[in-house]
């Protein structure tokens, strides 16, 4: 009976699927010339039988003969062949939905462009270059903070010239993996989202490293600092970008770029400001001292903090939110970003016109796991492996063959751009510093064979040698050493009080019945001494710092001037960056540095040295911004932050390598720096000049 009620109703449905399949071919009921008619009402009688039939049963509650032994229904089998086209997207093969989304993806990309240019360039693009660049001044300023705090630090903490060299070089290495990792998140998670966190790890560290006493967890901050920092830089640019149109991009990431110069020029006048006043400060006991460095630290994180509070009220970049499928949100974004432009230029009338805006396909799934099944600890963990995979298979992406050429030669550009750029930077105020000194020691006097007996010496000795003197019951009290030595020396019956010192030593030297109290003379400072009932009482505790350092106003000078000398580039390189483009930009300016190089050959005093590296900071200046904005625009939308992360970390890399090998051959020679600037310069801009133009194209 079910059967034959499975019959008259598959009948009745075949009947009807006829009739709509001539409908669904435009002949409104008629058959194509078969003679006869097939209205819409002719199965009616079909329908009464089946009705009839069927009449007090529950077609879902029939029980089907075949079920029991395993043999499908008709109907489900029907059903299963209806509903197959729509589950293709479930079983399709993964290149035909990426192949899907690029179409898409270049259908949003040109429309975009559209809206971006009806919304307008105007007052939401410059509160959000403001607010984004104060984040890039961040960086700027970071970068100087350690070289600027790095003398006075060393004292205060006691620091060896090894540690000196590493603290250099954390925070290079924190901005290389933030670079990578906070770069490849914004690409995941949000550019506004991410910058926050950056800015906030960056903000949070860099003042608590102002408070710790210890070099160890000072290191460790400025490592965390630096994390937080590095990872700004791509996400402010991929950010920027994505609120501009095509003719203003790469002017306006330019300008952009001189906030980073602002940086260095603060940071180098708080410098000159706040440190060398070393009273700025407190100390609590003998154990806890807040130096005027310190101060300088705590006010280097302003601009973080101002950055940070000023995001919380600027919105997410509609392009990212496109590329997740988040269309209203998106829309409401450039409809506020249209209106607040349209009222700033006095036309509050003018109707956003766009009602829809092509989303890509979405083919990446976000696993996650319920709150029912599994702990909180299970769900974040799933979360964060599932986004680091999808981070990590961005940087593969970045990799593919349609990237591949263009992330290398774009990594070889940057790489060679950091290790010339930052080594000479570096490079610059240590040579300055070794020119002060040769100076210093040339004026240096020498005292021989001295006898002094029964005197009270209670003032300042600097940049002295006493060779083979005899010191018999004399009183050294309240006194200052600096860069003082004596060597086979007599002290006999002496008394040493309260005194403090500064590169100062004691060689070959008979110590003899004398009483050290209340001194920094510790044992290194004695080198192959003889001391014979000498006591040493309550020696100081810590490092101080007592001397100020009359060549740190040149180095804060030297950083102040460097930083200025970029400011002609900007301008230009702004200007020109959509007129010349980016290609000649990058090779134009990296060869003209290379040039510059070779002149420092005839360096050979502090103020041509500071000569040359203002011009060559000018000269530089225009292929760093060119090559942000090339970086920015040869990636899509979903790669555009991990990519330039990745070229970012590369460039500290750089940056770290640098540092390290010009650093070694201060003093040495000039020729190896010189050479491996100028031609690391010189390969990368002849290599630049392979790089695709992008100044015609819309952003992906």
């Amino acid at each position: 009976d079910g059967y034959r009620n499975t019959n008259l109703y598959q009948g009745g449905r075949e009947a009807n699927q006829d009739d709509y399949r001539y409908q669904d071919g435009n002949y409104e009921g008629y058959a194509p010339n078969d003679g006869y008619y097939r209205g819409g009402d002719e199965p009616a009688h079909e329908e009464d039988a089946q009705s009839d039939v069927t009449e007090g049963h529950d077609e879902d509650d029939e029980v089907y003969e075949g079920e029991y032994q395993g043999i499908p229904h008709p109907d489900d089998i029907k059903e299963k062949q209806k509903r197959a086209p729509a589950m293709d997207d479930d079983y399709r093969d993964r290149a035909d939905l990426m192949a899907e989304r690029m179409e898409d993806e270049e259908q949003l990309a040109h429309q975009y462009e559209n809206i971006i240019e009806e919304c307008g360039h105007g007052r939401f693009q410059w509160t959000l270059f403001f607010v984004l660049g104060l984040a890039l001044m961040a960086d700027g300023v970071e970068v100087f903070v350690v070289g600027f705090v790095l003398p006075s630090a060393e004292k205060d903490m006691c620091l060896s010239s090894s540690n000196k060299g590493m603290l250099g070089l954390i925070v290079y290495l924190g901005m290389m993996v933030g670079a990578v990792l906070l770069g490849g998140l914004a690409d995941k998670l949000g550019r506004k989202k991410c910058l926050i966190i950056s800015l906030a790890i960056n903000a949070a560290f860099a003042f608590l490293s102002s408070f710790v006493q210890g070099y160890g967890f000072f290191l460790f901050c400025r490592l965390i600092s630096g994390l937080g920092i590095g990872g700004s830089l791509p996400i402010v640019f991929a950010y920027f970008s994505e609120f501009l149109s095509r003719e203003k991009r790469g002017e306006h990431l330019s300008w952009l770029c001189m906030f980073w110069m602002i940086g260095g020029i603060f940071a180098s006048a708080m410098a000159w400001s706040i440190i060398p006043h070393y009273g700025w400060g407190f100390s609590m006991g003998t154990k806890y001292h807040f130096h005027s460095w310190r101060v300088f630290v705590l006010v280097c994180s302003l601009p973080c903090i101002a950055s940070l509070v000023a995001l919380k009220f600027m919105p997410e970049s509609p392009r990212f939110l496109l590329e997740i499928g988040k269309h209203d949100e998106a829309w409401m974004i450039l409809k506020n970003v249209h209106d607040t432009n349209m009222r700033a230029k006095g036309e509050p009338e003018r109707v956003f016109t766009v009602s829809y805006i092509k989303t890509p396909k979405q083919v990446d799934e976000f696993i996650e796991i319920q709150s029912s099944t599994g702990t909180w600890y299970q769900r974040w963990m799933v979360r964060i492996t599932t986004t680091l995979k999808q981070v990590w298979d961005n940087v593969l992406y970045c990799l593919t063959a349609q990237y591949r050429m263009n992330t290398l030669m774009l990594a070889v550009v940057w790489f060679t751009m950091a290790l010339s750029y930052y080594g000479l930077i570096v490079w610059f105020p240590d040579m300055i510093r070794y020119l002060q000194d040769e100076a210093y020691e040339s004026r240096v006097k020498i005292f021989d064979e001295e006898e002094v007996s029964h005197f009270t010496f209670n003032f300042t000795l600097e940049n002295q040698i006493h060779r083979n003197g005899e010191y018999r019951n004399d009183k050294f009290i309240g006194m200052k050493f600096k860069e003082v030595r004596f060597e086979d020396s007599l002290f006999e019956e002496c008394y040493f009080e309260d005194v403090t010192s500064s590169e100062t030593f004691f060689e070959n030297c008979t110590i003899i019945s004398t009483v050290f109290y209340n001194t920094d003379l510790y044992e290194h400072k004695f080198i192959n001494c003889r001391l014979i009932n000498s006591t040493f009482m309550k020696e100081k505790e810590g490092c101080h710092l007592d001397f100020e350092e009359d060549n740190d106003f040149l180095i804060y000078l030297v950083s102040f001037l460097g930083s200025l000398s970029v400011l002609p580039g900007n301008i230009i390189s702004a200007l020109l960056m959509d007129k010349i483009g980016r290609i000649k930009m990058i090779g134009g300016s990296m060869l003209i540095s290379a040039v510059c190089c070779f002149f420092l050959f005839f360096g050979n005093s502090e103020s041509a040295m500071i000569g040359w590296q203002c011009l060559f900071c000018g000269a530089s200046i225009a292929a760093w911004n060119a090559l942000d904005v090339i970086t920015v625009e040869l990636y899509p939308t979903d790669k555009r932050a991990t990519a330039f992360g990745i070229l970012n970390g590369l460039c500290k890399f750089g940056a770290i390598l640098g540092n390290s090998i010009f650093a070694s051959f201060v003093g040495i020679t000039k020729v190896v720096p010189i050479l491996l600037a100028s031609s690391a310069l010189v390969g990368g801009g002849l290599l630049a000049l392979r790089l695709p133009e992008t100044r015609e194209q819309v952003l992906m």
